[in-house]
């Protein structure tokens, strides 16, 4: 055969090995797939032609194909209906000009001889010949019928134009908007009715953060201190931005974007401190991991929960949920499935509350996170797929031995598949993944090696990783390659299976190019998908798919409308979907163009205006209020040049002379030294003033001491005084903040006969952080600070809930046990008192059951366990010191926390942080830190670090102690 005919020769070739196949299965059998026993003289070969004749000659019409009362009776069976030889008839003919075809024939007739096969080659060279031809008269007549209506079209348009000038304007108006409300070509996703970012919004500064991931497990005890040093590098940035893009006013971010368990809880706590959105994107997420791994049965819960630290990740990610205003996944099997494991969500509450809400009825306290689908962004700049299937022949001189010089020029890796197959020209379906038994290879092999018309019609190639010897893989790679060997054995698919062993990451993309090339299909078929990256890697290179139905590919094919999806359980559905996808050519190109067409959903332009959108949406969800930084007053020019003038007054009066005039420069020197050391001291006649909310550095003292029965001891009054006593020397530049469990009322009785005013504390945090006062100023409540923390509050609608559900077993135990304690009442705390021997949950177990029915908000067990105070979300002691830090302007480096060795359910969080600790043992006698957490949780060493530089011990609270800790911390 002539050389540049390779690619009509393999399909020729192809035609007479299906022919030569079925001759062997239909000695066993009367009614083989084209229904005629007689294959040696051709008649198989000549219905397959005979077919594509009467479908030239129906214009092609795919539903005209083959008899149809043979289709009636065997409708159920897919791979019956499917003809090999009239595939590749059909491709010569659609495929090749007639002068190609006349060639080989011509070729043939010149080397014939006796053999049968070579006169059925030239028989049905001739047969094919005049198809082509009698095509192209079809296709010139199809040519002019096209023409034609076009020009009708026209006709009908300008008509149109002359009758609508002849409207009202009213009545264009009306035609107009009628055109503007047709149904955007946009993919279904979930609140797709919003408003799209369009580029009209561009000229909009948005300053929005996103958070890094770190992956350590050991990295979960200083997240706290990234929290501080992110806020403070948000509050400067904030300050810049808004000097120079808004009129000097502070830009808080637009959002705040966490992803990952770790960055989300970071983004929780900035959330909380600026009260901005925050947005979660959980990517892999601990439950779901948790259960695999309990699955293997190789680890227990506690090994699991050391090694992985996986309890401490999952509540990270919990916490997440609670603060989130909104969750981005990439399918919606990941919001059904994976989120669908938390206590902080529940699809079915999810959608009840949001109908709720747009229609304006109360939700009673309850909150869930809005869920949106935003698949990730992709890169598609390197990806220059072909409209048309044309320029083939560089496969052809891949494959044609005598262009040898030419395959230096062709990708090496073609080579590398191609020599696995018989027939190279056969459409090629591809499957790429790890070899890994999730991704179910094994099932596909069995698919292809059962079903005769499938190996007719394709080669199949596996790329499963890359190796060297089976035998040095891991176990479960090692036994799905083993695997593929037999059942390619088994099934003997020799010439017909590729599973090369090397390949790099950048020829994938031209393993693709050669699939598509042949014409043939990318399949997944994994038991669970979570995304699906390679499906549309597979679309951008105009490769129709077929993928499992579990996971991300259901919104993949259904946003590219590019391919099938099959149940990856079902060997037999797996090769029915291919050997459609393969055969049908309408619907091969059909899914073909679609997924080229549609691709652009998933770049990075198309993921950002979506992203966008739903941050949007997301804002305007969010209260209005915003945290304001109270201006420091600058010094005055006046008061800072008084001081050089004292300088140059003491040079003048006060400075020796020489006879000639000239300054004696040792005087000099020393004149000036001593002016500048009488300057700098704390004596001097500086004129800056120190105050509330101009300080240097804050004193914290979060010291609760309880007596057995919850009442608070004199130690409180005295370990302030000794705390104040230490920084008596700062001259007004350290201030004090008291940190309590205590109401308001309760912290003046406790200071009401001992040496220490409230008025001398810069604030006073009450009730477990709800509440913020500034006794120097008057005793209201920061109504700022109520507002900040006030988002997401369930208020009443939690009170007696929490009387039901913090009981152990619900239903035992005295009514009793938890009472409303209405004296710590407050709008943003709810108290209850705790019987003395009561079994109550504990904080973790208690905040799971309300987290279950959508209450979002912060458990705080105080008063030696005699006291539980419900706030708000994220209202805690330690988020009190971050408020206070943007609102002053200082650093939380700047801050020393004093507590004790026991505290509330809340001491951790004082432990940890960018501030300075002093842990002043033998104060507190009584704490409530055994309410916190089960024995199934994570530890404390998940959340204090160990061996801290900010945390200095002190044996006692005494005054000199106290001291040594500050000199200890390079404090004072």
């Amino acid at each position: 055969m002539a050389a540049g005919n390779e690619w009509i020769n393999g399909y020729l070739e192809a035609i007479l090995d299906v022919g030569n196949n079925s001759s062997k299965s239909s000695s066993s059998s009367s009614n083989n797939i084209f229904g005629v026993k007689n294959i040696i003289s051709g008649s198989n070969i000549t219905k397959g032609i005979e077919e594509t004749k009467l479908k030239i000659d129906q214009g092609f019409d795919s539903t005209s194909i083959g008899d149809e009362d043979h289709k009636d009776k065997e409708v159920n069976d897919p791979q019956k209906l499917i003809s090999p030889i009239k595939y590749f008839v059909e491709e010569v003919v659609n495929s090749f000009d007639e002068s190609d075809l006349h060639r080989t024939w011509i070729k043939v007739i010149a080397t014939r001889n006796s053999r049968e096969r070579n006169n059925r080659l030239e028989n049905m060279c001739w047969r094919i010949w005049h198809l082509a031809r009698k095509k192209k008269q079809i296709a010139w007549d199809d040519a002019q019928k096209l023409m034609k209506r076009r020009i009708e079209i026209e006709r009908g348009r300008n008509d149109a134009a002359e009758d609508l000038s002849e409207l009202s304007e009213g009545e264009k108006e009306k035609s107009d908007a009628n055109q503007a409300e047709s149904p955007p070509d946009k993919i279904s996703r979930i609140n797709s009715d919003m408003q799209i970012w369009s580029d009209d919004d561009k000229p909009r500064h948005l300053y929005i953060v996103l958070i890094r991931y770190i992956q350590k497990e050991s990295l979960w005890p200083y997240i706290p201190e990234f929290v501080d040093g992110a806020l403070s590098h948000i509050v400067n940035m904030s300050s810049v931005l808004g000097e120079q893009v808004d009129g000097g006013k502070t830009t808080w971010p637009y959002v705040i974007h966490g992803h990952y368990a770790d960055a989300g809880e970071v983004a929780a706590h900035l959330s909380g401190a600026l009260n901005v959105p925050m947005v979660l994107t959980g990517h892999s997420l601990g439950r779901n991991k948790f259960e695999q791994l309990l699955k293997q049965g190789r680890l227990s819960r506690e090994d699991i929960n050391s090694m992985y630290k996986i309890m401490r990740r999952i509540e990270a990610e919990e916490m997440g949920l609670d603060a989130a205003e909104m969750v981005v996944t990439s399918t919606r099997q990941e919001i059904d499935e994976q989120w669908g494991l938390y206590d902080g969500f529940d699809i079915k509450l999810e959608r009840k509350l949001r109908v709720r809400r747009r229609r304006g009825v109360s939700c009673h306290g309850r909150y869930m996170p809005r869920m949106v689908v935003i698949p990730p962004g992709m890169d598609f700049s390197y990806v220059t797929p072909q409209d048309s299937l044309e320029g083939d022949g560089d496969l052809t001189l891949l494959i044609d031995s005598n262009k040898t010089q030419n395959k230096r020029h062709m990708p090496l890796i073609w080579s590398e598949i191609t020599k696995f197959f018989t027939n190279p020209h056969k459409p090629m379906i591809l499957a790429l993944s790890r070899p890994d038994p999730k991704k179910n290879v094994t099932t596909l092999l069995k698919a292809f090696g059962e079903c005769q018309p499938l190996k007719e019609l394709a080669n199949l190639t596996l790329i499963l990783g890359n190796r060297d010897d089976i035998e040095e893989m891991s176990n479960s790679s090692s036994v799905v390659l083993t695997t593929v060997l037999k059942l390619i054995d088994k099934y003997n698919l020799y010439g017909m299976v590729a599973y090369p062993k090397h390949h790099k990451q950048s020829e994938v993309p031209e393993i693709y190019q050669l699939a598509a090339k042949t014409k043939g299909v990318f399949i997944n078929p994994a038991l669970v998908e979570p995304f699906g990256l390679t499906l549309i890697e597979a679309a951008a290179y105009g490769l129709p798919v077929v993928a499992t139905r579990n996971g991300g590919p259901v919104d993949i094919i259904k946003a590219l409308n590019n391919g099938l999806l099959i149940d990856p359980h079902d060997h037999k559905a797996i090769a029915d979907a291919l050997l459609k996808l393969v055969a049908d050519k309408n619907l091969w190109l059909e899914c073909r163009k679609n997924g080229l067409k549609y691709i652009h959903r998933y770049s990075w332009p198309e993921h950002c205006r979506t992203y966008l959108s739903h941050v949007k949406h997301c804002r305007n969800r969010h209260p209005t209020t915003r945290l304001e930084i109270i201006p420091t007053p600058e010094e005055p020019m006046s008061d800072s040049l008084r001081d050089v003038e004292d300088i140059s007054l003491k040079f003048s009066v006060d400075t020796d002379f020489k006879p000639h005039g000239e300054i004696d420069a040792a005087n000099r020197q020393r004149k000036l030294i001593e002016a500048l050391t009488h300057l700098g001291s704390p004596h001097g006649n500086s004129s800056i003033s120190y105050g509330p909310g101009r300080r240097k550095e804050l004193f914290i003292i979060a010291t609760d001491c309880f007596a057995k029965d919850g009442l608070c001891t004199e130690t409180l009054p005295l370990v302030t005084k000794n705390v104040m006593q230490a920084a008596v020397s700062s001259s007004g530049k350290v201030g004090f903040v008291l940190l309590t469990g205590l109401t308001l009322h309760e912290t003046k009785e406790i200071f009401r006969n001992c040496h220490v005013g409230l008025e001398t504390f810069d604030a006073l945090v009450c009730n477990s952080g709800s509440e913020m006062y500034y006794p120097w100023r008057d005793s209201s409540a920061d109504m700022d600070y109520e507002a900040h923390i006030g988002y997401k509050w369930p208020g009443e609608n939690v009170g007696s809930m929490i009387m039901r559900l913090g009981r152990v077993g619900e239903g035992d135990g005295n009514g009793d046990d938890i009472a409303e304690y209405s004296d710590a009442f407050s709008s943003r705390c709810y108290s209850y008192s705790i019987k003395p021997g009561a079994m109550t949950r504990k904080i973790d177990e208690l905040r799971q059951r309300l987290r279950m029915r959508g209450f979002r908000c912060s458990l705080v067990y105080t008063h030696a366990t005699t006291r539980l105070n419900v706030v708000p979300l994220l209202a805690s002691r330690g988020q009190a010191l971050r408020y206070l830090s943007v609102r002053w302007g200082l650093d939380l480096s700047k801050m020393v926390v004093f507590v004790g060795e026991k505290g509330d359910t809340d001491y951790e969080g004082l432990l940890v942080g960018l501030h300075k600790t002093v842990v002043l043992r033998n104060s507190v006698e009584y704490g409530s830190e055994m309410l916190l957490r089960s024995e199934e949780s994570y530890k404390r060493d998940d959340v204090v670090p160990q061996d801290s530089p900010r945390i200095a011990f002190v044996e006692d609270h005494q005054f000199h102690n106290i001291s040594a800790a500050l000199k200890a911390l390079q404090i004072m």
